[in-house]
């Protein structure tokens, strides 16, 4: 969720929410530990790191949001700027200028990205594998706002969650007009804070999207047959305070998410029940999302909210993974 100054309303009335408190330990949770800032990004520069996705050899592949760009960063913080998303004279969105957010990797390297510009640049761009000019794919309603992004490579579909809108979008991988694949209040934003679905993954047959607004975890099943319809909204946890993008950890429906503006990473059991178990004092500055690729979690932060000493940044951690 990118810092504007529009957004010192949404940012207090966010810190007022209060968390549900965690539930008892359980023997089986993941542990996150050693958690270092393999690479830090200029704020100044709109280097504001927003989504995350893995190359096989275990660099990051991240949205710079304000930059407009798409960066690869090694493990051991080497950053290389892969692309840059077109400048849009007049983009005015609700986070101000134009943003890029939401990014998914397919197995071929082709990279998708959500675009948002308040204008017919909305919507979701490819960048070929390596690198090199982006192409719009995906042409969104202007004030469309996709945000997480999500792809089945196996029936070919992205999927996108509209902030603005209250919409999880689906689009044919090999792009045109998306489909609103799914509605309603549990995705939509409230008046106090205008940012509703955010995060979106892919897991065991279903769409889960976090709703920043509702502060909640969402599980949308996936339909049988051709159409893939959308099931009905099932809440899966609550008091998430700020939530941005998450991750599997790979233990059943055990999350990694991104709590924003109280800068936490967020164990959250399969039962809905979480417990804090990374934080700013690890080097967290408003941590945007996570991703994890066997025995490491990678978590970006955007600093969207430090008026002090914003710090941007990319942080490695170890997870033992559990035995049940």
């Amino acid at each position: 969720m990118p810092r504007h100054p529009r957004l010192v309303a949404v940012a207090t009335a966010t810190a007022a929410l209060a968390l549900i408190a965690a539930g008892p330990a359980a023997g089986g949770d993941p542990t996150v530990s050693d958690p270092r800032v393999v690479a830090h990004f200029d704020f100044a520069a709109g280097e504001t790191a927003e989504n995350i996705a893995l190359e096989p050899d275990g660099s990051a592949d991240i949205t710079f949001a304000f930059a407009r760009q798409v960066a690869r960063v090694t493990k051991d913080g080497d950053t290389t700027v892969l692309a840059t998303l077109p400048e849009v004279p007049g983009a005015v969105t609700p986070v101000g200028g134009a943003v890029v957010l939401g990014i998914a990797r397919a197995h071929d390297g082709t990279l998708y990205v959500a675009y948002v510009t308040g204008k017919a640049e909305t919507g979701v761009w490819r960048i070929a594998p390596g690198g090199g000019e982006p192409e719009q794919i995906g042409f969104f309603p202007a004030d469309a706002f996709p945000n997480g992004l999500a792809l089945d490579e196996k029936c070919g579909t992205l999927y996108t969650a509209d902030s603005r809108l209250g919409t999880v979008w689906s689009l044919p991988v090999t792009g045109g007009t998306p489909t609103a694949w799914a509605t309603g209040a549990a995705l939509e934003p409230t008046e106090q804070i205008p940012f509703g679905a955010n995060g979106l993954k892919l897991h065991h047959g279903a769409v889960w999207v976090s709703n920043t607004a509702r502060a909640t975890l969402l599980r949308i099943p996936i339909g049988p047959g051709p159409d893939h319809a959308a099931g009905p909204v099932e809440t899966r946890a609550t008091g998430l305070t700020s939530i941005d993008d998450f991750a599997f950890t790979g233990h059943g429906d055990t999350v990694l998410a991104a709590l924003n503006q109280v800068d936490k990473l967020e164990l959250v059991r399969p039962d809905g029940t979480h417990k804090t178990v990374l934080t700013h004092a690890d080097g967290l500055d408003n941590p945007t999302s996570a991703a994890v690729r066997a025995k490491t979690v990678y978590v970006n932060s955007a600093a969207y909210f430090n008026t002090v000493d914003p710090d941007p940044n990319l942080l490695l951690a170890r997870i033992s993974k559990n035995k049940h």
